[in-house]
C-alpha cells in the first residue's frame, strides 16, 4: 500500500540516482530511479506508481513569476514548453454560495488555460521531459482535454502528436482541437481506459512517449493548482480554504494537488492543520472511486462499462487511484457521487453567475451541493471548486443545457410585442 502521508521533514536524501536534485521514487516499494535517463513510467522493480521527488521542498518565498512556471523551484525544470499556462481566475460566485448556503465559495476556472483545460498545466512539464529524454513521438488515450492540450504542446515543440479516442465518445470541440494543432487520431471501438491500454502498450514497444497521467510529469504540472489556489485564496481572505471539491475522472488532480500539500508541509510553509480536505466527485455512471472511498478499498475496481455526459470523466480505471485514495483519506476528505442531471444543473448555476464550463467542471459544483445538503460539509467552510474545461469544449452539451431561441418576425414592434408576451 502506498505511503503518502504528510510529514514535515527538513529533506529527502539524495539518492545517487538524481540528476540535479531529481529523480523519481516508487510509492510502492520506494525503490529509486534516474528521471532522464530512460523512458520510464512506472518502477521496474513492482511496477508501482512513480512520483518525482526534490532534493529540496518548496517554500512561497520560491515562487516567482507568473503562470506554471512560477514554481519553478517545483518543477524538474527551469521553463518548459509553455504557450503560457496557469495563472487561472479564482472566481467570486456570491448568488451561488449563498444558494448552496457555505462561508466563501470560491471557482477555479481551469477552462482559461490555452487549450481550455487543466490539461495545459501537465503538458508544459511532460512535453518538456520528452524533449529531455529525446522522443520522436507523444501518444496518449483520451476522453477529449489530453488529445487538445498534447496536440497543441507537440505542435510547440515540433514533435508527431498520436491520440486514441474511444469512438463517439469525445466531444466535437476537443477532436476539433487535436485535429487542427496536427494530431493523427485514431478512434478506437473501446472506451477510454480500452485506448489506455493500446497507448501504455505502445509505449512499452517504444513506439511513443505516453503522456498520460500515468507519467509522474505530468502531475507536477497540475500540482500547481494546489499551489496557485492557496496563494490567492490566502491573499484575499488570511486564511487558506478548508476544502476543496473536484471532479474525478483519473484522479490525476487529486493526487497533484495532494502532493503540493505533502511538499508545502515538508518545507513547514504548510501546517497539517490548514491542509484543504480533498474532496472527490465523480458521475453515477462512472464512479469506481467513490466505490472504493465508501468500501475502504486500497485500489478501485475496474468498472468495464460506464457512461455520463460529463465526458471528461467517462472513466472506470482511475490510474492514479493509489495516489489520489490516501489524498482524500488523509486530508478527511470525501467523494460523492451525482447524477447527469444533477451535473447539468450545476452547469447552468455557474453560467447563470458567468462562468462557463463543460459538464465534467460541473461535477465539483453539483458535489458539492449534494454533501451540503446531506450535511457533510458544513455552514461555515470556505470552499474552492475546481472546474477543468471551458463551457465550449463541448458545444452540445451546452446549447442543451441551455435555453432555445426563440423565432421572431422582421419587425421591432413584433420583436416588442413577443418580449412582453
Amino acid at each position: 500500500m502506498a505511503d503518502l502521508t504528510l510529514s514535515p521533514s527538513d529533506s529527502e536524501t539524495v539518492p545517487d540516482v538524481a540528476d540535479d536534485g531529481v529523480w523519481l521514487t516508487c510509492i510502492e516499494c520506494g525503490e529509486t530511479h534516474a528521471p532522464f535517463d530512460d523512458v520510464i513510467y512506472t518502477c521496474e522493480e513492482c511496477d508501482g506508481l512513480l512520483e518525482a521527488r526534490y532534493a529540496d521542498a518548496p517554500t512561497f518565498d520560491d515562487f516567482e513569476g507568473r503562470g506554471v512556471w512560477r514554481y519553478s523551484e517545483a518543477l524538474p525544470f527551469e521553463e518548459g514548453v509553455t504557450l503560457p499556462e496557469g495563472d487561472t481566475p479564482l472566481h467570486y460566485v456570491p448568488r451561488l454560495e449563498e444558494d448552496i448556503g457555505v462561508r466563501n465559495l470560491r471557482v477555479k476556472h481551469e477552462g482559461m488555460n490555452p487549450t481550455g483545460s487543466f490539461k495545459d498545466r501537465g503538458m508544459t512539464v511532460g512535453v518538456r521531459v520528452a524533449q529531455e529524454v529525446g522522443v520522436g513521438r507523444l501518444a496518449c488515450a483520451s476522453t477529449g482535454n489530453t488529445s487538445a492540450a498534447l496536440a497543441a504542446y507537440g505542435a510547440r515543440a515540433g514533435l508527431q502528436t498520436l491520440v486514441l479516442l474511444p469512438a463517439g465518445k469525445v466531444a466535437a470541440g476537443k477532436i476539433a482541437q487535436a485535429s487542427l494543432h496536427g494530431a493523427r487520431i485514431l478512434e478506437v471501438d473501446g472506451n477510454f481506459d480500452s485506448c489506455l491500454d493500446i497507448v501504455q502498450d505502445l509505449a512499452g514497444r517504444g513506439e511513443a512517449y505516453l503522456l498520460n497521467s500515468l507519467n509522474p510529469f505530468r502531475l507536477e504540472g497540475q500540482k500547481t493548482i494546489g499551489f496557485e489556489i492557496l496563494e490567492r485564496f490566502y491573499e484575499d481572505e488570511g486564511r487558506f480554504p478548508d476544502r476543496i471539491v473536484l471532479p474525478v475522472g483519473n484522479a490525476g488532480n487529486t493526487a497533484a494537488l495532494y502532493k503540493a500539500f505533502r511538499e508545502l508541509v515538508a518545507s513547514g510553509e504548510l501546517d497539517e492543520s490548514e491542509v484543504p480536505k480533498l474532496t472527490g466527485v465523480q458521475a453515477e455512471g462512472a464512479a469506481p472511486m467513490v466505490e472504493a472511498i465508501e468500501e475502504g478499498l486500497d485500489d478501485t475496481r475496474r468498472w468495464e462499462e460506464v457512461e455520463t455526459r460529463a465526458t471528461a470523466i467517462r472513466i472506470g480505471n482511475p490510474v492514479n487511484a493509489p495516489k489520489a485514495l490516501p489524498g482524500i483519506r488523509h486530508t478527511d476528505g470525501t467523494a460523492v457521487a451525482v447524477s447527469d442531471e444533477q451535473i447539468t444543473a450545476a452547469q447552468r448555476d455557474l453560467a447563470e453567475e458567468g462562468v462557463g464550463v463543460e459538464p465534467a467542471s460541473a461535477a465539483s459544483v453539483a458535489g458539492l451541493r449534494k454533501l451540503r445538503e446531506q450535511g457533510e460539509i458544513e455552514a461555515d467552510e470556505d470552499v474552492v471548486c475546481l472546474t477543468t474545461g471551458h463551457l465550449l469544449k463541448d458545444p452540445d452539451a451546452a446549447a442543451e443545457a441551455g435555453a432555445d431561441p426563440e423565432p421572431v418576425p422582421n419587425d421591432t414592434d413584433e420583436v416588442l410585442a413577443h418580449l412582453q408576451e
